[in-house]
């Protein structure tokens, strides 16, 4: 599941073929697994499967059709309301004020879902053979990433319509989403634990490091290469907590450090040229420059926000609906499609009772992290931690959820800090697991 949507899910709502290979595939999964889901339900944590319907059920409820005297009196449903009565009187109606996109929406957690459910049954050991898939597909990004970064036409070979000279999208159409999933990438090969460590190994992981962090810049995302300060932070973290339980340091031991720092060093100057004086002195203006337009963009959809408040416009009708509140001194050649901010875009469209769905599912991650750090299994639980914290953070200025494979990699790392599963009794009374 996590593969297909690596490989076809990073494309966003404009790319509508390419999600549904994700999908399909994540309907076929679930007719297939049936006691998988069974055992989510039976044994995951009450809250998050409250928390996890909640989120599946806020488009469905939109779509809910309603009787004109009901949904006309709603906020902001005075233009719909005048539209059906100019093509002949009123009608019933859903919440939503596009019910194709609301719909939309809703297949669009199908594949998390999917991740979520079947993910629930797996024990660790399988899960981090899972965080070295995605360090995989983190790596496939660069194949064609750096060849696009490196080309002068800066076409994206998967998504021609990111058309940006010098600038890795890789297998998304947004390059913030890759320079996210590369940070996200970098969390989990820092807590990837490794059966039995040698210099050979240690420098296979350094040089995969580098290569991720050489993608990270290679996007030319502020926001992704402000992020890397997580991956470091939690690298920093598991080195100082693992030489604290050294008491002794052997000569082989600081020798075998040498040579994979000075290895790796060779490797980093090597590619360093990669990136380029220009590609470089363009990074460096790009986190002088403002938030372009964001701001202007902010503006009008807090107030959209408040027109549609608290009920929302329906999921998935941020587009339709911004044009309405958009100030035309604000007006550029492009349409601003996203609100660049997912709390103001959420608001927009899901009012009071999807950001008390977010609250919901913040309060249960800083628990269940919480709780989980407690466990051996402390540094998958903060990598998934860093993981869904990068996604918040990214947030507030870009929109790294409204693609399936950033929201299928969200849902893993809610799995890698949810709280171990219950036992299962069977008929002889012994545990299954």
């Amino acid at each position: 599941m996590l593969i297909l949507a690596g490989l076809f899910g990073g494309g966003g709502a404009g790319y509508g073929l390419s999600n549904l290979v994700v999908q399909l595939a994540a309907l076929a999964i679930l007719a297939m697994s049936y006691e998988a889901v069974r055992s989510f339900f039976a044994s995951a944590p009450r809250a998050m499967i409250a928390l996890v319907l909640a989120a599946l059920a806020l488009p469905l409820i939109q779509l809910v059709p309603l009787p004109a005297a009901i949904w006309s009196g709603l906020p902001g449903r005075q233009l719909v309301a005048e539209a059906y009565g100019f093509a002949g009187g009123h009608t019933w109606s859903a919440l939503t004020v596009s019910q194709a996109r609301t719909f939309v929406a809703f297949i669009g957690l199908i594949a998390p879902f999917t991740v979520i459910a079947l993910g629930w049954s797996l024990d660790c050991e399988k899960r981090q053979r899972i965080m070295a898939v995605l360090i995989g597909l983190g790596m496939l990004n660069l194949v064609p990433g750096i060849a696009e970064a490196l080309g002068t036409d800066g076409l994206s070979l998967l998504y021609p319509a990111s058309a940006k000279p010098g600038i890795m999208f890789g297998l998304f159409a947004n390059r913030n989403s890759t320079g996210l999933f590369l940070d996200c990438c970098l969390l989990l090969l820092v807590a990837l634990p490794v059966a039995k460590r040698t210099a050979l190994g240690t420098l296979g992981k350094l040089l995969v490091a580098i290569l991720l962090t050489l993608g990270v810049f290679l996007t030319q995302s502020r926001s992704s290469i402000a992020l890397l300060i997580l991956p470091a932070s939690l690298a920093a973290a598991k080195a100082i907590t693992g030489y604290a339980k050294t008491s002794t340091f052997t000569f082989a031991t600081i020798s075998r450090a040498f040579v994979a720092a000075g290895l790796a060093s060779v490797v980093l100057i090597g590619l360093i040229p990669m990136l380029g004086e220009t590609r470089l002195g363009t990074i460096a203006d790009r986190f002088e420059q403002g938030d372009g337009q964001r701001s202007l963009i902010w503006e009008d959809a807090r107030f959209a926000a408040q027109r549609y408040w608290p009920v929302g416009s329906g999921m998935g009708t941020f587009d339709e609906v911004f044009q309405v509140d958009e100030s035309l001194e604000y007006i550029s050649p492009r349409r601003a499609g996203r609100a660049h901010n997912d709390y103001i875009e959420l608001a927009i469209e899901a009012g009071g009772f999807g950001l008390a769905v977010v609250l919901g599912w913040v309060a249960w991650i800083v628990f269940a992290a919480w709780r989980a750090v407690l466990t051996p299994q402390r540094w998958t639980a903060l990598a998934g931690a860093g993981i869904l914290v990068a996604m918040a953070l990214q947030s507030t200025l870009d929109f790294p959820l409204r693609n399936q494979t950033m929201l299928c990699l969200a849902a893993f790392a809610l799995l890698l800090i949810a709280p171990p599963r219950k036992l299962e009794p069977v008929s002889n009374g012994e545990p299954t697991s």
